[in-house]
C-alpha cells in the first residue's frame, strides 16, 4: 500500500483561514476521484494548512488538516482553494510564502478562484497571465498590478502555473489538469463519477447568459447534436442556423446565449476533442483521424490540436495512447 501510494501524483491542497469550502470540496473530491481503469487512485491528496493546526472556512465550520506546510516540501502538485472575506485583506506569513515559492521553483502551481490572492502575493503571478474571479478582478488589480490579469475566461493554464475563475471553474481547471496529466479517457471517467460535464474550454466567457428557455422559444440544442454527429461532414453556420429553422443573426446571438462562445469556435473545440478521442482509443492514420474529424488533412489537423493543446497529434497519440490489448 505504501509503495503504491508514494508511485501517485502527490498534490498539496493548501488550506487558509476563510477558505470557500466549495473549492476545497472541489479539489479533494474530483483528484480522489481520478483512478485508472484499474480503479487505482492516480493522485496522493494531502489537505494542508500553514501550520497542521485546524482552519475556519468561509462556510463557518471548521476544516482539520493531516499535514502542515511541510506537504508542500515535496508535492507534485500545490494547489490553493480561493478564501473569503477580510482573509483576502490578511498579510500572508513570509515562511508560507517562502514555502510557495519554494515549491514553485519545482512543482507545478495552481488556484482556483481568490487563490490567485495568494500565488500573486508570493510574486508567482508577476508578468503572467491569471484570472479569478470577476466580482473580485478590480480588487486583485489594485493589489497586483503586475500580474496580467484576463477576468473573462474561466481559468488560464500558463504551461506549470494555472489559475481559475470561481466556483464552478474550478471543476473546469481541475478537469483539465486531469485530462493533461492522464488523457481524455482518464477525465471523462472522473467527470462521470462526480456527475458533472466532462470539459468546458478554457477560454469561455465568465458571463455566460443561460435564460431558462420558454417552450415557444427555440434553442440551439437539436442543432448542436445534429453537429456532433456529422462532425466528418463540412458544416457552416447558414445550413445548422435553417436546420435550428433561425435566420444566421438569431442563431448567432441565442447560440452564444447558451453556449458562451461562438459557433465557429465551439465546432472547432468539438472536433479537436472528437481527434483527442481517436487518438486516444484508435490505431487510424493521422490522416484517417483528420478526416473523420472534420479537419480534411492531417495538416489541418496537426494545426488545430498545436493550437489547443500545444502538441501535434504524433506527439498527443504517443502520450496518451492506450495499446490494445487482446
Amino acid at each position: 500500500m505504501c509503495k503504491n501510494r508514494a508511485m501517485r501524483h502527490r498534490l498539496a491542497v493548501l488550506v487558509l483561514d476563510g477558505v470557500a469550502a466549495f473549492d476545497l470540496g472541489v479539489a479533494v473530491q474530483l483528484f480522489r476521484s481520478t483512478t485508472d481503469a484499474a480503479g487505482r487512485r492516480l493522485y496522493d491528496v494531502r489537505v494542508c494548512t500553514p501550520d497542521g493546526r485546524p482552519v475556519r472556512s468561509g462556510g463557518d465550520f471548521g476544516v482539520i488538516p493531516d499535514y502542515g506546510i511541510e506537504a508542500l516540501a515535496d508535492a507534485d502538485t500545490v494547489l490553493v482553494p480561493g478564501i473569503y472575506g477580510s482573509a483576502l485583506d490578511a498579510s500572508l506569513a513570509p515562511g508560507l510564502l517562502a514555502a510557495l515559492r519554494s515549491a514553485a521553483a519545482r512543482a507545478r502551481v495552481m488556484s482556483i478562484c481568490t487563490g490567485a490572492f495568494v500565488l500573486a502575493a508570493a510574486g508567482l503571478l508577476d508578468g503572467r497571465p491569471a484570472t479569478t474571479h470577476w466580482y473580485h478582478a478590480d480588487r486583485f488589480r489594485r493589489a497586483f498590478p503586475a500580474v496580467r490579469l484576463d477576468p473573462d475566461v474561466l481559468f488560464v493554464d500558463d504551461g506549470d502555473i494555472l489559475t481559475s475563475a470561481g466556483v464552478g471553474a474550478g471543476i473546469d481547471l481541475c478537469l483539465h489538469v486531469v485530462r493533461r496529466d492522464h488523457g481524455s479517457d482518464t477525465a471523462n471517467r472522473t467527470a462521470r463519477r462526480c456527475v458533472v460535464a466532462p470539459w468546458r474550454d478554457g477560454g469561455q466567457s465568465q458571463f455566460i447568459e443561460r435564460p431558462v428557455v420558454a417552450p415557444t422559444e427555440a434553442s440551439t440544442a437539436a442543432a448542436r447534436a445534429w453537429a456532433t454527429e456529422h462532425l466528418h461532414e463540412p458544416i457552416d453556420l447558414p445550413a445548422v442556423a435553417r436546420r435550428a429553422g433561425m435566420s444566421v443573426r438569431t442563431f448567432t446571438r441565442r447560440f452564444r446565449a447558451e453556449t458562451g462562445t461562438s459557433f465557429a469556435r465551439w465546432l472547432g473545440r468539438q472536433r479537436v476533442e472528437h481527434a483527442r478521442d481517436l487518438l486516444e482509443r484508435t490505431d487510424l492514420p493521422i490522416d484517417q483521424v483528420a478526416e473523420r474529424c472534420g479537419f480534411g488533412t492531417a495538416a489541418s489537423m496537426r494545426q488545430h490540436l498545436h493550437a489547443t493543446l500545444g502538441v501535434a497529434p504524433s506527439a498527443y497519440r504517443r502520450t496518451f495512447h492506450a495499446p490494445r490489448t487482446a
